[in-house]
């Protein structure tokens, strides 16, 4: 079986920080990671996705966390197709123009590929220290399966090579109409590693609970089964919190799935107060 890492999506949390998870000696930045980095062997940072992170930054996660503490990196919004807030782009690279979001297309090329170059760069301390795992690329919804798509994974994978992306889908046509072969061959034709997802079904958006290894590296990420899936407020969206007996569901197809991996990852997005926290726990329980 290969290696599973349990972690969050979520390390400081507004509302996290609220539910009395941390020690109330946890008064710090520096002391929150700690503690948390002694919970968990995984952390996804999606801070990352709203504006790119600073080397200084990235430096400090490193030593703030013990060997063997596995950082994955949420990809900048710019990079998935995203509309990205103009104050969130590098300074001297923001466009000129009245729009408050911006789409790839409406930067200079140049500047583009400067953003690349930039937020690859900035993790350059995890990858020093070992401590860098995925990137995560979740495309948006409109990211449908056609043959555009398909080459932009594999521009991706080539962007980021020696580091390894990961990546997740929003929309249904990845696996409708008997996309299903054709979009898991196309990945394991080209090693790319699928993030497999729990989310609410029976939107456009929805992808089937499908785990399954195409790569060496697997991702399985829960976001829960809120209602209130089509919210805009990110608490609604995802707070929810599984129950022991969902959990114990899952843990044998999660023991399934490492078995034909190297290793897996296994992250909770359901951030609200403690519930990722929780369910992290549980879940490393039933998987030791």
């Amino acid at each position: 079986m290969g290696e599973i890492k349990v972690g969050t999506a979520s390390w400081t949390d507004r509302t996290l920080l609220e539910s009395g998870w941390y020690p109330a000696s946890a008064d710090t930045p520096e002391k929150r990671l700690g503690h948390y980095a002694e919970q968990f062997p995984l952390v996804e940072v999606d801070s990352t996705y709203y504006s790119p992170p600073a080397e200084q930054t990235a430096g400090l996660w490193a030593e703030r966390t013990p060997p063997g503490f596995t950082f994955n990196i949420k990809a900048f919004s710019l990079l998935t197709g995203h509309p990205t807030k103009v104050s969130a782009i590098y300074k001297d690279l923001r466009p000129e123009t009245d729009k408050k979001s911006v789409y790839p297309g409406d930067l200079d090329p140049a500047a583009y590929e400067q953003v690349w170059e930039r937020f690859l760069a900035a993790l350059q301390p995890l990858v020093d220290a070992g401590k860098l795992g995925a990137l995560l690329f979740q495309f948006p919804p409109w990211f449908t399966i056609r043959r555009a798509n398909k080459q932009y994974l594999l521009e991706v994978e080539r962007r980021v090579r020696p580091l390894r992306a990961v990546y997740e889908f929003r929309h249904s046509s990845w696996f409708a109409d008997g996309n299903r072969d054709e979009t898991l061959e196309f990945l394991r034709e080209h090693r790319l590693p699928y993030v497999c997802v729990d989310m609410p079904q029976g939107y456009k958006s929805s992808v089937p609970p499908l785990l399954v290894a195409t790569a060496d590296l697997s991702v399985v990420r829960f976001h829960g089964h809120s209602e209130k899936w089509t919210s805009k407020d990110i608490h609604e969206k995802f707070g929810y919190l599984y129950s022991e007996q969902e959990l114990i569901e899952w843990a044998p197809k999660l023991k399934k799935l490492a078995s034909e991996s190297d290793q897996l990852h296994v992250l909770t997005n359901n951030c609200y107060r403690d519930y990722a926290q929780r369910n992290a726990s549980q879940l490393i329980d039933l998987l030791s």
